[in-house]
């Protein structure tokens, strides 16, 4: 454990210190597009933040590679070197998307090579572990093309969520932290060493968010882009991948419990598991897909439908609306990984996540609603949740030289962290704006 601790902080850590420098290179290379229709955010904000996260990548595997324990992954496995070589070629795509917007047809194509790209190096799904019927062997075609298409449909579901500040990264850290306790779970408890790679891959995405996140969060100083999104959504398929096509399920049980296992579909969770933490994003690039189509455009035109852009415009905030979207997918992930490890307490754990799910449903009725805390405890607390006090601003009158035409102050100017900021008011133009109102 320790070591996947030190993998997953240097990730974060050289993510974290790459980020600054690659947001000013992002500034000097251009690759600020304007704001489209779709966009949320009111000024142009530098991308490139995917070329941060791939050095962050860079650094764990090498990290990885010289410790004692982890260094076996290597030697027993090419799976790493699979997700390092699919993660360039995705990698070189999206920072081409980033700086000059090609077609959604070119990306498609990568992103079919960037997964052709592991199943040649061994990183395929070999067999399904199917409820009642056991483990199924797949010829090499139909694991080919399982794996290809899993690894589109992920990176696709993780680039289309990826609407707000910090709504990717930090959805993508939930499910990566949920699938690294599973995978940990069957390497750990039962030794098998075909789950070590797939822990190892959950570590490293681990890192990257949290290190990406700081610069992400509302106001974002920078964009991650499609050189990000892409990227966290291959390591995310590469780990599904991982342990749902290596990992032979008949191997965690044995005895009378494989055949309950076999009659209890919640349980046999190396099939439900990967679909469990992409279920959110799967469930918003489905519904995108359906509304264009139904609308007689193309599933790649781009639109203001997403379920982010939905909480939008109900009234939730914008950290609000992050926000739920995290709570949804920490129900889905962890409740599925709880299933798993308990299934003696299943009725209890079914009712934990109904509970859990109204409680998410009276925070989506309540978009309006801005908790406060309590006067002793607002210094502890943002202003925002601070209770208002009226205050009485105090009134200059100019004199009457001072009345000549000033320039106006103008909206979305960026300051010093790249945030939208109105800048401050000068007393002079609250006083002009006080007069002029008698």
């Amino acid at each position: 454990m320790r070591e996947y601790l030190l993998t997953l902080c240097v990730t974060a850590a050289v993510t974290y210190l790459l980020t600054g420098p690659v947001r000013k290179f992002a500034i000097v290379a251009g690759a600020m597009p304007e704001i489209r229709a779709r966009d949320v955010h009111r000024e142009p904000t530098p991308r490139l933040g995917g070329i941060a996260m791939f050095f962050g990548l860079c650094a764990g595997l090498l990290v990885a590679d010289h410790l004692t324990n982890l260094s076996e992954v290597f030697k027993n496995s090419n799976e790493p070197r699979a997700l390092l070589s699919g993660a360039a070629v995705i990698w070189l795509i999206g920072v081409l998307d980033d700086k000059f917007e090609i077609d959604a047809l070119i990306k498609l194509g990568g992103q079919m090579i960037a997964a052709g790209v592991m199943v040649m190096q061994g990183l395929t799904i070999l067999w399904l572990p199917i409820p009642k019927v056991g483990t199924v062997a797949l010829t090499q075609w139909q694991g080919t093309l399982l794996t290809v298409a899993l690894v589109v449909i992920t990176i696709n579901a993780v680039n289309f969520v990826d609407g707000l500040d910090g709504l990717a990264a930090g959805m993508v850290c939930i499910a990566a932290a949920a699938f690294f306790m599973y995978t940990y779970r069957i390497w750990y408890s039962y030794g098998i060493e075909a789950a070590a790679p797939a822990t190892l891959f959950s570590a490293i995405l681990m890192g990257m968010c949290l290190g990406f996140l700081p610069h992400n969060m509302h106001p974002a100083r920078i964009f991650m882009g499609d050189s990000g999104s892409m990227l966290i959504g291959l390591v995310l398929a590469a780990g599904a991948i991982s342990v749902t096509g290596q990992v032979d399920p008949d191997n965690l049980f044995g005895g009378s419990e494989r055949s309950t296992v076999h009659s209890m579909v919640p349980v046999y969770i190396p099939l439900l598991m990967p679909l469990t933490i992409i279920a959110v994003p799967t469930a918003d690039l489905v519904l995108a897909i359906v509304r264009r189509t139904w609308r007689g455009q193309s599933p790649f035109a781009a639109d203001r439908g997403h379920l982010h852009h939905r909480l939008l415009e109900i009234g939730h905030s914008h950290s609000r609306a992050v926000l739920i979207m995290y709570f949804w997918s920490a129900l889905i992930a962890f409740g599925a990984l709880g299933y798993s490890v308990n299934s003696a307490s299943s009725m209890w754990i079914v009712l934990g996540i109904v509970f859990l799910s109204a409680v998410g449903l009276v925070l989506l009725l309540l978009p309006r609603f801005t908790p406060r805390a309590p006067r002793w405890a607002e210094h502890l607390v943002p202003p925002r949740y601070r209770r208002r006090r009226a205050a009485v601003e105090p009134v200059v009158v100019l004199a009457e030289e001072d009345r000549s035409p000033r320039p106006p102050v103008v909206a979305g100017v960026s300051g010093v962290n790249g945030a939208t900021a109105v800048g401050p008011r000068s007393r002079l133009l609250d006083g002009r704006k006080a007069e002029s109102s008698r």
